[in-house]
């Protein structure tokens, strides 16, 4: 029993109960798609393509507004302030839910990220062979693909859409690549969403990446710790912002760490910056953190690294914790 009671634990405990709200939540709440509900909605990361689905993304929203009210304020200026009030409610939303949650909703409610972490738990107890940790290189190319990512599909490209500079079909063109849409509607049975358009060339080769986005997922998930987190757009959106996040990582200045590697070895992002020794209290929360308290409970030192939500410490690291995690892991992995 005692085997169950760690921070990642409760961790996925909470990731399975939001993962059955966001992904089932409708069957409760009736909250079905529709364009009008898109500015209304609680932004979170369930997908809107699934009509039974609890809540909603907040990149739609985003790109809807971009789309529809921002390129319109550009070609016509007029009652400007009336036009920005649904982009300004959207916006706003978000940034209340970031300042709330911040990263820790990657890591404890993202419906997409306890997928990928379910499939690397089942590669695991089938013995598959498992990337421990990406090099260096590879971690520093792949870091700005979210924000190539969010500020073409997100904004860029809804923009110039709304402008009459590129076809309707990238008015929305992040959500007909995105391969949350395909595991939360596969999830109630809709098997709708995974499939191959044919209605123009565009929607053809969209429609084919979101298919290759969804399989190349999971086959890395299989191998590699949380692969497509470390391209998603949301960490990009939730950065934007992160400086009014109450939840955050902070490492305390103390002679107590030797830059062992112990946390950056667990952390399944491989952000390797937050081994390095501080100073004095510092608040290390990276852009790539998914705030999963991994690193937390791997730091073989008492009270260096935290977990803190605002003022209040959450949970610290310390050596007893560490011991015992050490040997939970092994026992998991079988070794």
């Amino acid at each position: 029993m005692d085997k169950l009671l760690t921070v990642t634990a409760l961790r996925r405990v909470v990731q399975a109960a939001f993962f059955m709200f966001f992904v089932y939540g409708g069957y409760v709440f009736s909250t079905y798609y529709t364009t009008d509900k898109l500015t209304r909605a609680l932004p979170a990361l369930s997908c809107a393509f699934d009509e039974k689905g609890g809540d909603y993304c907040a990149l739609i929203a985003l790109q809807h507004q971009t789309h529809h009210r921002l390129s319109s304020l550009v070609k016509d200026s007029e009652n400007a302030m009336v036009k920005m009030i649904p982009t300004a409610v959207t916006i706003g939303t978000v940034v209340v839910l970031v300042a709330l949650l911040g990263k820790a909703f990657c890591g404890w409610g993202c419906p997409l990220g306890f997928f990928q972490e379910l499939t690397s738990l089942i590669a695991q107890k089938l013995k598959f062979r498992q990337i421990e940790s990406l090099t260096p290189s590879v971690v520093s190319k792949l870091r700005p693909i979210k924000w190539v990512i969010f500020l073409l599909f997100v904004l860029i490209f809804p923009f110039l859409t709304g402008l009459g500079f590129l076809s309707e079909e990238l008015g929305s063109p992040y959500c007909l690549i995105c391969p949350s849409r395909i595991v939360t509607t596969l999830a109630t049975g809709d098997a709708s969403q995974a499939y191959i358009s044919t209605a123009t060339p565009l929607y053809f080769a969209l429609s084919l990446i979101a298919d290759l986005m969804f399989g190349l997922m999971v086959a890395f998930a299989l191998f590699v710790r949380q692969p497509f987190c470390r391209i998603c757009p949301i960490l990009a959106l939730q950065s934007s912002f992160k400086f009014l996040s109450l939840p955050r990582l902070v490492k305390n200045g103390s002679s107590s760490c030797d830059s062992c590697g112990q946390c950056a070895k667990a952390c399944p992002m491989d952000i390797r910056e937050i081994s390095k020794p501080q100073e004095k209290q510092t608040n290390i929360t990276h852009t790539d953190c998914t705030m999963c308290a991994r690193c937390v409970e791997f730091c073989p030192h008492n009270n260096v690294l935290s977990f803190k939500y605002g003022p209040f410490y959450m949970f610290k690291s310390s050596k007893d914790y560490f011991k015992k995690r050490v040997k939970i892991d092994k026992w998991w992995k079988g070794s």
